[in-house]
């Protein structure tokens, strides 16, 4: 039977009403974990690509529109990573094949970052419908939107000892993170210090006795073993050397102020800060690499020790970074939560 202009209508403006309620439903800042607004929560799911979308996929307990952002973000960025390093691999047209895809990632990056700071709910191609698939299993759903609206309509006036529970809540989380602060008061106190005597002893290390860097060969003269010292760091590194030790000096005066003016949004601001620049000193030390490995006997060790260090110096900077992230992700939560308190 074929429907009139009119019922076409009709069906069009009771489907489009129907995904709205949906949309609506899924953007209450109310039914949120983190309280941060749900369109900001979604942008933060692809600002460090999957990494972001784990976070929030864990700290994410209600709201289904950051919930479907962040598993979107994991199976978009995981699967153009793990293509990327496959692409590479193939002779000639590797490089090639992973510019695409890197040129491809940053456009994605850009445009769902703004789909959902739009509060859209945006689909990439294959993956949103593999990534509306696996969300109600990843989370158990079993509510349709019909038993949302049945809820939203039975809870649309919310009675007065209601809203005196609410009320007491909030005066009772208002009060549990004040407790929180004071108990960590010390916490922080303590890692500011440990922070103060690890960036000494560093600073005075690499001064002043970096020269003990080096390979150290046993050689036996009439009867005696003497050690015969080697060392592995070239003139470069006194290039390197500036940097490291201004971040060291301006992280040991930071942690003084923080034990001096405790504060807890301060505290993570100055890690978030030096963590950055801990970042910018490997990335340097990686671009100058004051290191020689000739001196090493074994010339097979000699030729894997660059390789080696180089690989830990990346880890070690990538894991700073994922740290930083996780960190300043946090951040913006517990600010939602004090501002809303």
């Amino acid at each position: 039977m074929q429907l009139s202009p009119e019922e076409r209508r009709k069906i069009y403006e009771e489907e489009k009403a129907q995904i709205e309620e949906e949309k609506r439903h899924m953007m209450s800042a109310s039914e949120s974990t983190t309280s941060l607004e749900p369109n900001v929560a979604g942008l933060l799911c692809y600002l460090g690509a999957w990494v972001s979308g784990i976070i929030f996929i864990v700290i994410e307990k209600k709201n289904r529109f950051v919930r479907f952002h962040a598993l979107q973000s994991i199976v978009v960025f995981i699967t153009l990573a793990i293509a990327s390093a496959f692409l590479t691999w193939l002779p000639f047209i590797g490089d090639f094949f992973g510019a695409v895809i890197g040129i491809l990632a940053f456009i994605l990056w850009v445009v769902l970052m703004y789909k959902a700071y739009q509060g859209e709910l945006y689909k990439v191609p294959i993956a949103g419908e593999l990534t509306e698939k696996i969300l109600p299993v990843a989370y158990g759903e079993e509510k349709t939107v019909s038993v949302h609206k049945e809820e939203e309509t039975q809870s649309i006036e919310p009675s007065i000892s209601s809203t005196s529970t609410l009320e007491s809540e909030k005066k009772e989380s208002r009060m549990r993170m004040e407790e929180f602060f004071q108990n960590t008061r010390n916490a922080r106190i303590a890692s500011s210090s440990v922070a103060i005597a690890w960036s000494i002893a560093l600073l005075v290390f690499f001064s002043f006795f970096h020269e003990y860097i080096a390979y150290y060969h046993p050689e036996t003269v009439g009867g005696d073993v003497t050690w015969s010292r080697l060392p592995l760091l070239t003139s470069d590194y006194y290039a390197w050397l500036p940097i490291l030790v201004s971040i060291l000096i301006l992280s040991i005066a930071s942690h003084i102020i923080l034990i001096i003016y405790d504060n807890y949004f301060l505290h993570e601001s100055v890690f978030m800060i030096l963590n950055i620049f801990g970042i910018v000193a490997i990335s340097t030390l990686l671009s100058i690499f004051p290191s020689d490995f000739s001196v090493i006997p074994n010339s097979a060790v000699a030729n894997a020790l660059p390789i080696v260090v180089t690989i830990v110096l990346i880890a070690v900077a990538v894991g700073i970074g994922i740290a930083t992230l996780v960190m300043f992700i946090k951040f913006l939560v517990k600010v939602a939560r004090a501002t809303v308190s």
